[in-house]
């Protein structure tokens, strides 16, 4: 973390309202930001009695429905109790007035945070249980009783994949810098090739990787997941696909993949068995045309790197450099979605 809160938060203004709508919230305030954020602006607040965590809008011009930090306070809010843990909800502030945009105060969890899917600070054999914790955690958000915690009108009805390939390709219409081909291609596939509608409507993270998550201090329990921007009701394997793309990514700290690693020399789940436990956790017989949510993760993932990529260039990225790099990897997630469409 490093300490940018004078240029981006007005300290006073936060602690004057968090004094208000904070139970048992008290100054003076110190403000760090966590780095690598390219989404929503987060801050570590320190305070003499407690640590919190403010999440908020970036300034500037925003695209449509993005940056929802409503959405994520509400969603979090009512998950408190249930089976998939998450951070305490303690106040949302929608006037944009207070410090220039909307925000969240949240409890700051004590946990790990692995930014690396291959697990290389643990000993072999702890790595499995982190990821099939990962496994049990995702599986417990797709059974979440959507009516009984209050989110059954959080998505719309309505085919999912319909409606998510078409708010992204809007998305990335509206970020585009450069003529892609690939992206083109791919969504044209995509809006040719929608499953039908299954039946299953749930509760969906949107964006469910291992660096969206704390652990706990010890042991592979999760103490929180994070980062509940894109979330919304709709299809689960969104979800469980989003987990296998980010594994096909290159190792290291740009792509946090798992390609080309022998996973079973360092204790890692296969993507065959991941899926797998997620089904017998879920009593599901498998999963017929893999391929198409693949591709589809993919397709989404690199219309919101290109939105990562637009902001960086318009000077209203959270890490502007990481934007541009990041960036740079549209065309490759777009080719590889047309890669994991040719194999359905």
């Amino acid at each position: 973390m490093t300490d940018t809160s004078a240029h981006e938060l007005d300290l006073a203004a936060v602690e004057a309202w968090a004094a208000e709508h904070v139970e048992g919230f008290s100054g003076p305030v110190e403000a760090e930001k966590f780095a690598g954020g390219q989404s929503n602006p987060t801050f570590l607040l320190k305070t003499p009695a407690q640590n919190y965590v403010l999440r908020r809008k970036p300034p500037g011009t925003l695209l449509k429905s993005a940056h929802a930090v409503d959405r994520e306070f509400r969603v979090q809010r009512a998950l408190a109790g249930t089976d998939v843990p998450v951070a305490r909800m303690y106040a949302l502030c929608e006037d944009d007035d207070v410090i220039g945009s909307a925000f969240y105060i949240m409890e700051a969890v004590a946990g790990r945070g692995f930014d690396n899917p291959a697990l290389p600070e643990l000993p072999v054999d702890q790595r499995r249980p982190v990821l099939d914790e990962m496994n049990r955690v995702l599986a417990a958000i797709h059974e979440v009783d959507i009516d009984a915690v209050g989110l059954s009108d959080y998505g719309p009805e309505g085919n999912y994949y319909a409606r998510q390939v078409a708010r992204w390709s809007k998305q990335y219409e509206a970020s585009k810098t450069a003529d892609i081909p690939q992206m083109d291609e791919l969504m044209a596939w995509l809006k040719d090739n929608i499953p039908e509608d299954d039946g299953q409507r749930t509760l969906v993270h949107g964006d469910y990787r291992i660096d969206n998550m704390l652990f706990a201090p010890e042991g592979p329990r999760i103490a929180a997941v994070l980062d509940w921007e894109l979330s919304t009701i709709g299809h689960p394997y969104a979800d469980l696909a989003g987990v296998i793309m980010q594994w096909a990514m290159p190792p290291g700290k740009e792509g946090r993949g798992l390609a080309g690693i022998d996973r079973e020399a360092e204790g890692l789940m296969s993507d065959e068995a991941f899926i797998a436990a997620y089904c017998k956790r879920r009593g599901l017989p498998g999963i017929d045309r893999f391929g198409f949510y693949l591709a589809f993760c993919f397709f989404r993932m690199a219309a919101i790197l290109q939105g990562v990529l637009k902001r960086a260039l318009d000077g209203n990225a959270s890490d502007p450099e990481r934007g541009r790099k990041l960036g740079a990897f549209v065309p490759q997630f777009a080719e590889a979605g047309l890669q994991a469409a040719r194999s359905v």
